[in-house]
């Protein structure tokens, strides 16, 4: 028993310094595991840094390559991918439209039933005759309230163009028949004063506004619709996870406001503002910021597509916004800038222009009265010197010149779409490239094992 109790004594004493050791063994193989994990965490965020730095490198030269895409810096280019474009947007939404083959057959039912009717004389060509008039009138406006509105900016204003002089030829032709029921037809298309004006309905602010209400209202609510496509397709990028141009700017939104983001441009900072807007606000932010002249609602669907605002809350805010507050006030400011009186004064007080004011004043006046006898003359008389009609052509070369800048900007707009499409396929088979890659790599090493 000594012994044993002798040489258990040993053991345990013989054992403590092996544990001891084994110990600092594992402190130290913990140690470098940590070291390990350090330095591997270091690499993968430089990594990550360098890969970031360099998408945004290659993103900002993406971009810089499409901004220079303009037909009056490389117009072969332009028109090429504007035309290549055009062709796969066919194609899409061809195949898009050839499945929905019940919904095809059933409108083409509902035209050849139309046409029959449409060429069939009878009692029913009168109600076919109102809704054929009224239809045109409405698609006329909201169609002219979409292109004011479509393409991020770049639409066809339409309100200086046809709504704006439409609704001052109104208030003028008001004050001087001293009535508002027009003849119908021609009104709108053309207005002529009555024969006995109608002292039921006399020419104020509130009559001229409620002549025009349905017009407005149309070209308003066009507008609306016109911010729908920019809404859905960032709405479908974020979803699926690509990039969408005019999302960048959110992404360093909270970067670019940290460093004072005094080198950001007026439109980042304006997107930005926006983005607040719509995040804290909500329903309301987008009913004010629709319900102003506002030359940064333009991006107000991408930011609400970006940031998955539903569809209600931004079409609903937009429509209120845009064909009813914002319609009112367009509408009082031209009718009080179109008064009989201030238009006089006005053209009065153009005689202390320098230079050119002796030299305007006279056209004005002239074309001021050729539109008065137009007013009360049925057969549309032109004035005896045509000097009157001077006005009437500069106004006709800067609808054309407004125009031309609208196909010119959906032509660029085309291009510079192409060019985003070519960069997205080229993403997707280097992704699809790196995933059959890995699939060898794992089938090597399951082979190797």
């Amino acid at each position: 028993m000594v012994l044993l109790q002798r040489l258990g004594v040993k053991s345990k004493k013989s054992s403590q310094p092996d544990q001891q050791l084994v110990g600092n063994n594992l402190a130290k193989m913990e140690l470098t595991k940590r070291k390990d994990k350090k330095a591997t965490a270091a690499t993968t965020t430089t990594t990550a840094t360098k890969s970031n730095s360099t998408s945004r490198k290659n993103l900002a030269k993406l971009r810089a390559e499409r901004d220079n895409l303009v037909i009056w810096r490389s117009p072969f280019k332009t028109l090429n991918y504007c035309s290549k474009e055009i062709l796969t947007l066919v194609q899409i939404y061809g195949k898009k439209v050839l499945r929905q083959r019940a919904i095809l057959s059933l409108i083409l039912v509902l035209v050849v039933i139309l046409g029959i009717f449409y060429h069939i004389p009878g009692r029913h060509q009168v109600l076919i005759e109102v809704i054929k008039r009224h239809t045109w009138f409405c698609t006329y406006w909201v169609g002219l309230g979409v292109l004011s509105s479509v393409g991020l900016g770049t639409g066809l204003h339409t309100f200086l163009l046809y709504l704006g002089p439409h609704i001052a030829s109104v208030t003028l032709a008001a004050y001087e028949c001293n009535s508002l029921n027009f003849p119908k037809p021609p009104y709108p298309d053309d207005i002529i004063c009555p024969d006995v004006p109608d002292t039921r309905f006399p020419p104020n602010l509130w009559n001229i506004m409620t002549k025009v209400r349905l017009e407005a209202f149309l070209w308003g609510a066009g507008t609306a619709l016109g911010e729908l496509p920019p809404y859905f397709m960032a709405k479908a990028a974020r979803l699926s996870g690509t990039i969408y141009d005019e999302e960048d700017v959110f992404e360093d939104k909270g970067k670019s406001n940290s460093s004072g983001d005094e080198s950001s441009s007026i439109m980042e900072k304006g997107k930005v503002f926006m983005e607040k807007v719509v995040e804290k606000i909500g329903f309301f932010g987008i009913l004010a910021c629709a319900s102003i002249p506002n030359p940064l609602f333009d991006l107000a669907g991408i930011t609400c597509g970006h940031f998955l605002i539903p569809f209600w809350t931004f079409f609903g805010a937009t429509l209120i916004g845009k064909a009813i507050i914002k319609m009112h006030i367009q509408k009082i400011f031209i009718i009080i800038a179109f008064n009989e009186a201030l238009i006089e004064k006005a053209v009065d007080y153009l005689i202390f222009v320098p230079v050119v004011g002796k030299r305007l004043q006279q056209p004005f006046k002239s074309f001021l009265e050729n539109q008065k006898q137009r007013l009360h003359n049925r057969k549309n008389a032109k004035s005896a010197d045509g000097s009157g009609n001077i006005i009437s052509k500069i106004f006709e070369i800067f609808v054309i010149g407004m125009v031309l800048y609208f196909i010119i900007s959906i032509v660029n707009s085309f291009a510079q779409s192409y060019h985003k499409r070519l960069y997205q396929q080229k993403e997707k088979e280097k992704k699809s490239a790196g995933v059959q890659n890995n699939h060898q790599q794992n089938n090597s090493k399951t082979k190797a094992n």
